[in-house]
C-alpha cells in the first residue's frame, strides 16, 4: 500500500514538471499548485490513473509488443509510453479532470502525439530520479 502511494506522489511530481516543460500538455488544476488551491486532488487523481495504467495496462502492452521493440532496438518503448500518456488523457477527461495533450481528447493530431511523446519522456526521466532516491528507503537485510 506505502509503494503505491510513492508511486502515485512519484507521479504527481512528474505529471506536474511535464506540465511546466512541454507546451502541448494543458491541466488547468496544475496553474493553482503554488499556492495550494483547492484543486490539488486533481493533479493526484491524474498520477493515480498514470500509476495504475503503468502497473497493469503497460505489461501486457509491452509483452506484446515485444518483437516490434526488439526490432526497432527499444525505440518503440518511446512511443508506447506515449500512447500510454495519450490514454491517460482520455480517461481523465471522461472523469472531467481536464487533463489534456494539445486537442487530444478528442482529436488526435501530430502535435499531441508530439506532446505525448515529451511529456512522457519528462515524466520518464523524473520517476527514474525520484526512484533512485526512493531506493534509500527500501532496506535490505
Amino acid at each position: 500500500m506505502i509503494d503505491l502511494l510513492v508511486k502515485v506522489l512519484i507521479n504527481a511530481i512528474g505529471v506536474y514538471a511535464a506540465i511546466q516543460v512541454v507546451p502541448q500538455i494543458k491541466f488547468p488544476a496544475a496553474e493553482d499548485l503554488s499556492t495550494l488551491g483547492d484543486n490539488w486532488w486533481k493533479l493526484l487523481a491524474v498520477a493515480l490513473i498514470l500509476a495504475l495504467v503503468n502497473s497493469y495496462v503497460k505489461p501486457i502492452l509491452k509483452a506484446l509488443s515485444f518483437p516490434i521493440t526488439l526490432v526497432s532496438l527499444g525505440l518503440f518503448s518511446l512511443v508506447l509510453n506515449a500512447l500510454l500518456l495519450l490514454l491517460v488523457a482520455f480517461v481523465s477527461t471522461q472523469l472531467s479532470l481536464g487533463f489534456s495533450i494539445d486537442a487530444f481528447p478528442p482529436d488526435l493530431t501530430a502535435d499531441a502525439f508530439i506532446g505525448a511523446l515529451l511529456g512522457s519522456i519528462v515524466i520518464s526521466i523524473v520517476s527514474t530520479l525520484l526512484g533512485m532516491v526512493n531506493t534509500s528507503r527500501k532496506v535490505v537485510v
